[in-house]
């Protein structure tokens, strides 16, 4: 007998790991060990991979089965090791040639009858397998369109371990399917032209849009608050290949993707309820870490409407990936990183009892402190821009229509490339593509701001206006202003209104 040799992934996060999966088949009494840190569904595989060999006519071998995953000191999960586990039994007791699957990726859960089903994880483990060196990579035809999303790899699809021994032997093929198309849909029932009036508000939804930025919108209950933040996303580019396949790699390992369509070319959109916990906002879980909110939000926009009625604990649990881009979730099972780089955009009333109009306001004073105690000064720090809606009182009707989001978005567009274009070529703002981003160390460069740009924000400084913290995103919106007005570089005039849009006026 000889030693069987097939390659699968390990997840961490939404990331993976590729695993050599090593078999050996000799004397003994029969039976199957796996070594290498398995879990109960790698372990539950060997009854599978059994049942599955013998119901597709195939002989299992009966002698002594040692499975090493390695490296052996990463945790294995799930059913998808199944496939590279019995064709690696195989190839090592000769009933599959071996040479066949070289530098070959083999995912999939066994059926008892042999049948390959769909696991979780495809995108990311072919991501892995390519960055590793593999040359191709065998899934679940159900998983096949998800897979084809990767370049550099060659993928097909099987739908039997029958199938699969029939292709190694040169007598039949697997399924092949073309690269999937990228389309782009765009969300036409929320537009920006349905908000009346709120000129301020659509000046401010407009700049978040173009930056990237924070966003807090307050004001009466039906005054369009929640109108304005769920047309955001509508004003938003396409994601870039690269963003599009982190935020589909997210989904792809919680089971989230649609299987004839997985790729995501809009920026997504995420709106917990006000009641949500902390660990499902940031990540939790109980022995393995799960995304939370913000990290399926990653790429796109997390909306918390009625923000105030959130646990001042849980908003709080936002300062940290606000700042990084990404939460870190400490389980007993490990430490699992999560991005977490998303839009905040979040709508609260003026008080519990959100009346119209103030004088008609039943609440105390103690009241109104307390509902505004979850935002806290920390988080209301990290918040670039504060907008308020304003009552349409009786002229609603008389109130044209606003810019359509089509015509918005172009010029969001127009902005968002130049930030890119400039931020590309310059040391120290590493990846960035939208101003809010920008490390503060490059946006504090004397050589781009004239002396008319900086004096305001040092007053403001001087004052107490401002934390450093709060002059960086100024900053940051300044040179966002200055991109909607095609302007090379701010000015005082972009100052002013970056200040005015904070709340610092």
């Amino acid at each position: 007998m000889a030693l069987g040799r097939t390659w699968a992934v390990a997840l961490s996060g939404i990331g993976g790991q590729l695993v050599e999966v090593e078999a050996d088949v000799g004397r003994g009494l029969p039976g199957v060990s796996i070594v290498g840190m398995p879990d109960s569904a790698v372990l539950q595989s060997r009854d599978r991979m059994r049942a599955a060999v013998t119901n597709s006519g195939l002989t299992w071998p009966p002698g002594k089965v040692v499975l090493s995953l390695s490296p052996a000191d990463l945790r294995k999960e799930g059913a998808g090791f199944d496939l590279a586990l019995a064709t690696g039994t195989l190839t090592a007791s000769g009933v599959l040639p071996d040479a066949r699957f070289a530098g070959t990726l083999l995912l999939g859960e066994l059926a008892l009858d042999g049948r390959v089903r769909s696991v979780r994880g495809v995108l990311p483990a072919v991501l892995a397998a390519r960055d590793a060196g593999l040359t191709r990579a065998i899934v679940p035809t159900a998983n096949l369109t998800e897979a084809r999303l990767v370049r550099g790899i060659d993928s097909a699809g099987v739908d039997s371990l029958a199938m699969l021994a029939d292709w190694s032997r040169g007598v039949g093929d697997l399924v092949a399917l073309a690269p999937p198309v990228r389309r782009t849909v765009q969300d036409d029932t929320h537009d920006l032209s349905e908000v009346h009036g709120q000129e301020d508000c659509r000046r401010a939804v407009e700049v978040a849009a173009a930056g990237g930025h924070a966003l807090l919108l307050r004001g009466a209950p039906g005054t369009g608050k929640t109108m304005l933040a769920r047309r955001l996303p509508g004003l938003l580019p396409d994601l870039a290949e690269r963003e599009a396949l982190e935020a589909t790699a997210i989904r792809s390992v919680t089971g989230r993707l649609a299987p004839d369509d997985p790729l995501l070319s809009r920026p997504p959109f995420v709106a917990p309820h006000h009641s949500a916990s902390l660990a499902s906002l940031v990540g939790g879980g109980t022995r393995r870490a799960r995304p939370g909110a913000v990290t399926f939000a990653h790429q796109g926009v997390l909306f918390l409407d009625e923000c105030a009625e959130f646990h001042g604990r849980v908003l709080d649990g936002l300062r940290t990936p606000l700042e990084e881009g990404e939460v870190r979730v400490g389980r007993s099972e490990g430490l699992s990183v999560f991005p977490a780089r998303f839009q905040l955009v979040m709508a609260a009333n003026d008080c519990p009892c959100g009346v119209p109009r103030p004088a008609d306001c039943t609440c105390t004073a103690v009241a109104r402190r307390r509902y505004g105690r979850a935002l806290t000064g920390p988080l209301r720090d990290r918040i670039d821009i504060s907008a308020r809606t304003l009552p349409m009182g009786s002229g609603l009707f008389g109130v044209g229509e606003g810019e359509e989001s089509a015509v918005v978005r172009s010029r969001v567009a127009e902005a968002r490339a130049a930030a890119a274009q400039r931020w590309a070529g310059c040391p120290g703002a590493g990846n960035a593509r939208s101003n809010a981003v920008v490390p503060g160390r490059v946006l504090r460069d004397s050589g781009r701001l004239d002396r008319g740009a900086r004096n305001p924000l040092d007053r403001a400084l001087a004052h107490g206006l401002l934390s450093p913290r709060g002059v960086d995103r100024c900053l940051r919106l300044a040179w966002t202003l200055a991109d909607l007005d095609g302007a090379e570089s701010p000015g005082g005039s972009h100052v002013a209104e970056a200040l005015v849009l904070r709340g610092e006026d």
